[in-house]
């Protein structure tokens, strides 16, 4: 089973791998971008801001989406694999940019991934309040410094996205404790292997 972990920046997708890799050792973990060395390189030019295009931007996204479904989801479909970010994500930050409509951008990651879509998607969701001061805490790289609303509305978005994919979407409020959200997720995980 393939699921994502979704979540504007701050969210706490990060940390709530780390715990579910107690709960489920055996699972395959990844992230996009970044999940593979090309990635890595896209990841690096995309949040330092070296892009002045935001057709660039998607592209490279759906290049580094096409590479990590290749090289990683696909070769490990029989496994539990747990990702930090998906198409989900894709197609969100991308709906903010209005470069194309929701039906050319779900096409292009169906493309992009050859239709391996998580099963499962988790959207850790945050208030306005806890996002500022979650923020406030952090040095702020190019898609953080785009501001409060700018991430807010990227959060609507991440929902939108979920269900124009068809996926079975979980939104989660990421101002409970760690453990709280780690107990919600793992109990929905084991209910649907």
């Amino acid at each position: 089973m393939y699921i994502a972990l979704e979540g504007i920046d701050t969210a706490g997708k990060s940390t709530q791998i780390e715990s579910l890799k107690a709960f489920f050792p055996e699972a395959l973990t990844t992230k996009e971008p970044g999940g593979t060395a090309v990635g890595i390189q896209i990841r690096s030019m995309v949040l330092e801001g070296e892009l002045k295009s935001k057709r660039a931007e998607l592209l490279l996204f759906l290049a580094d989406r096409a590479e990590h479904t290749e090289s990683i989801i696909a070769p490990n479909s029989e496994k539990l694999i747990i990702s930090d970010r998906s198409a989900v994500s894709g197609i969100a930050y991308a709906m903010d940019q209005n470069i194309c409509d929701l039906d050319t951008l779900v096409a292009l990651n169906r493309l992009a991934t050859n239709g391996h879509l998580p099963q499962m998607v988790f959207i850790l969701q945050l208030t306005p309040k806890e996002l500022a001061y979650r923020l406030s805490q952090k040095e702020h790289d190019t898609i953080e410094s785009r501001g409060i609303n700018y991430l807010l509305n990227i959060q609507d978005a991440l929902i939108a996205a979920s269900y124009a994919l068809g996926i079975t979407t979980y939104v989660i409020d990421a101002s409970q404790s760690i453990d709280t959200i780690t107990q919600e997720i793992t109990s929905l995980i084991k209910g649907a292997l």
